[in-house]
């Protein structure tokens, strides 16, 4: 991989992590189309991950300081014996919510039965490199355009109903509540696991269900997603001095890497200040078709590519899992 290949996958990687339409979906999507395998370059996706973490902390810095302030304020009462749940403001709730809605992500690593002892993120590592990968990832953007196109019908209801009994339009709640931050988590875990299922769009879509202000909904996808993306690029270092050593993890130059980090925090700041503004003008819905349209697209190719056993764009073989 060469730095222009580099700086093209940090861009989308910027870009998708936090638009509702699929960080790994759409990398999966390029290097299919690029021919790039990144098996070999696991490190190059960490260096990706920092970079996408670096814009996210970026745009809430004022929130995650005010979220540490609150961190130590709680340990505190607590041992003072002044903690009341009932009592929490909102950046201790907030920060409680985050600690709920990380647990979850835990079922990753338990044994799924008569699997052999496999879990889910063993699974999602099975699928990679395999032919039915392609055709999984377009069936999770179309599952991702679903859930945008539902999570939109809810918030749309919730404001119907508010608008008929204040005459007003609906802000939503605006304190999460622990089932809240529980299915939002159960979310998250699903679109760990599916490559085309957005982290992002999955869990704004389950805060509208809930009834949350899309607003507060979103703001918590996104911090959720830091310490989300920082044990992702952990698990993936730890696989990438795993492999076969660091001849293989670090096969990419110096400058290709530090490219598409780069690249991915500074367009990944934008893909932020971006989505907040379109959901604040209620303009998602591109979304939507989006992913309906890139899902439909890949099915399709997958499907051709699947009848004559090699990838239509470079040409090579695909690989079948035994």
């Amino acid at each position: 991989m060469n730095i222009l290949e580099a700086i093209i996958l940090g861009i989308v990687q910027g870009l998708t992590e936090f638009l509702p339409v699929s960080s790994s979906g759409h990398l999966t999507i390029f290097q299919h189309i690029m021919g790039v395998n990144m098996e070999g370059n696991l490190f190059f996706n960490v260096m990706l991950h920092v970079g996408t973490l670096v814009s996210v902390c970026v745009v809430y810095h004022k929130l995650i300081l005010r979220l540490i302030k609150a961190f130590f304020a709680m340990v505190k009462d607590i041992f003072t014996g002044k903690f009341r749940w009932s009592k929490m403001n909102g950046d201790t709730n907030l920060l409680v919510m985050l600690v709920i809605g990380l647990i979850p992500l835990f079922l990753l690593f338990v044994p799924i039965p008569g699997a052999g002892g496999l879990n889910a993120k063993d699974l999602a590592e099975i699928w990679q490199g395999n032919t039915g990968y392609f055709m999984i990832t377009g069936f999770a953007l179309l599952g991702t355009s679903l859930m945008l196109w539902v999570g939109v019908k809810a918030m749309e209801n919730t404001t119907k109903k508010y608008a008929a009994r204040t005459g007003s339009e609906a802000p939503g709640r605006r304190r999460m509540k622990t089932i809240d931050a529980v299915l939002v988590g159960i979310a998250q875990s699903f679109a760990a696991v599916f490559p085309g299922l957005s982290r992002s769009g999955s869990t704004l879509a389950m805060g509208e269900l809930r009834g949350l202000n899309k607003q507060v909904a979103l703001d918590y996808a996104f911090v959720l997603g830091i310490p989300s993306i920082l044990a992702a690029a952990l698990l993936e270092s730890i696989d990438a001095f795993k492999a076969q050593g660091t001849q293989d993890t670090l096969a990419l130059s110096a400058g290709a890497m530090v490219a598409g980090m780069i690249a991915a925090m500074i367009v990944g700041f934008f893909a932020i200040m971006l989505f907040k503004w379109m959901l604040e003008k209620d303009r998602t819905s591109v979304f939507i078709v989006y992913t309906a349209v890139v899902g439909v697209a890949v099915v399709i190719v997958a499907a051709i590519e699947l009848h004559s056993g090699n990838n239509l764009f470079s040409g090579q073989p695909l690989t079948f899992m035994n």
